[in-house]
């Protein structure tokens, strides 16, 4: 893999997300051109590493893909290992890959007027696009948690699987 520095990368992101900015009316409207923009990016990743490390094979369990995503991808992609992946606690087909400080989040000032909005939608449109792409279709989102005694907030990226993965996964009994 080809390394980037870290302050292109945080001038073509930041450019990448005001020029979306200009574009849409809304916060919902921007976070999800991030996140179309991610998925292509998750979409050519899972490519890739199919093709250089795997001979070609992709993974076909559904804890496989999600170890993947959280240490694989999340190590070319940002330099490290995902702080945490988790199974949801609610749901049977939910997990949870968690971040203190998100590299997309890291270097963004986001105006009062844009309330809520996370760049990590651009790292949510990864995580679709690599899961999607692997036969896991999945809605994928990012989201602001709150942490006791710091600053700022971790992120927290969602992933609710499609019903037919879950059952799929039921019938054949690999996860």
């Amino acid at each position: 893999m080809v390394e980037v520095s870290l302050s292109a990368f945080a001038f073509l992101f930041s450019e990448l997300v005001q020029y979306n900015q200009t574009q849409v009316d809304n916060i919902a409207e921007l976070e999800r051109r991030l996140e179309d923009a991610g998925y292509a990016v998750g979409a050519r990743v899972l490519e890739l590493f199919c093709h250089r490390e795997k001979g070609n094979r992709r993974e076909t369990r559904l804890l496989g893909i999600l170890s993947f995503v959280h240490t694989t991808v999340w190590k070319v992609l940002f330099g490290k290992v995902a702080d945490s992946l988790e199974k949801g606690t609610e749901h049977e087909d939910e997990y949870m890959i968690s971040e203190k400080e998100l590299l997309v989040n890291r270097f963004i000032s986001i105006p009062k007027d844009m309330g809520t909005f996370n760049c990590g939608a651009f790292v949510a449109g990864i995580v679709r696009g690599v899961l999607d792409n692997a036969g896991f279709p999945s809605v994928v989102t990012a989201h602001f948690v709150p942490m006791e005694g710091q600053q700022r907030p971790r992120t927290t990226i969602l992933i609710k699987f499609a019903d037919e993965v879950s059952h799929m996964m039921s019938l054949l009994n690999i996860y």
